[in-house]
């Protein structure tokens, strides 16, 4: 049986859910569930800590685990990344008083404070800066005011509560982070439960960033078409009862299909529509 380990709480939680459900796997009804056997898989789900989990995946007692990619950089654990799964991205940057550090070489002989030890030392460490780095749990934008530290490193997305404390970003990003899916490192892949597992996350990926997009078109605008929604290998084309019209069924990439829809019907596509994938299997 697999054993695979799912963040319990924070925001990798929900989304990782809602992914596995999607793929076909039974999920926890109960928030305070540690841990459920989906008999039909032959799958068991352990709900641990987000910082744990690259641990337990490193000491081979779990299959795989679902986590962040800085999470497993901050554990520092024998664990690789084998599946990027697209939600809970997220960035981090570093942030100071305005006026006080211009560059992450300017860092040298401070302090910086972050929840992330693993990952900012290391970060420093390959720019070779010597800095102090604090570890604090959370609100690491108030370590500056109350003289904790001279910078800040923590994730951002719009920057505005390192801004309502004051704080401006210097200095290219530290890393990008996305839930990710991880194996003990060395660990082989070749299990077929572990292909079909990554199978069925993959298929979740691309059924989500795909649409299906159907259309009738005259037989003479057909390459025209065509070039437009070339799908993964070739559309699907098939004639219609009226003479010199077919029928074009091809997925074409969510984010483009309305764009795509406006350049089918300016060379004479009709009967343009789009359904959601639910599932698939490249």
């Amino acid at each position: 049986m697999l054993r695979i380990a799912v963040p319990n709480k924070g925001s990798l939680s929900g989304p990782a859910a809602d992914m596995l459900h999607e793929a076909g796997y039974q999920q926890r009804r109960e928030s305070k569930e540690l841990r459920i056997v989906d008999p039909v898989n032959e799958v068991e789900f352990f709900y641990l800590r987000p910082h744990d989990i690259a641990v337990y995946v490193a000491t081979g007692r779990l299959d795989i685990g679902i986590t962040g990619r800085d999470l497993l950089l901050d554990s520092a654990a024998d664990a690789t990344e084998i599946l990027p799964l697209g939600f809970a991205r997220s960035t981090f940057r570093f942030a100071a008083k305005p006026g006080t550090v211009a560059s992450v070489a300017d860092l040298a002989g401070k302090t910086v404070a972050t929840s992330y030890e693993g990952v900012v030392s290391g970060h420093l460490a390959e720019h070779g800066v010597d800095a102090s780095v604090v570890h604090l749990d959370g609100a690491v934008e108030t370590a500056i005011e109350l003289g904790v530290a001279e910078a800040v490193a923590d994730v951002v997305q719009t920057g505005t509560s390192l801004r309502n404390a004051g704080l401006e970003i210097f200095g290219e990003p530290i890393m990008t982070s996305e839930a990710i899916v991880i194996r003990r490192t060395g660990a082989p892949l070749d299990d077929p439960k572990i292909q079909q597992f990554l199978r069925r996350l993959q298929g979740v990926l691309v059924a989500r960033t795909y649409v299906m997009m159907d259309y009738d078109c005259r037989v003479e605008q057909l390459e025209k078409a065509v070039a437009l929604t070339p799908g993964l290998e070739s559309p699907t084309v098939s004639p219609l009862h009226n003479e010199g019209w077919v029928a074009v069924r091809a997925m074409v990439p969510a984010g483009e299909a309305q764009r795509i829809m406006d350049d089918l019907y300016d060379i004479g596509a009709r009967a343009i529509l789009t359904t959601a994938i639910h599932a698939c299997r490249l």
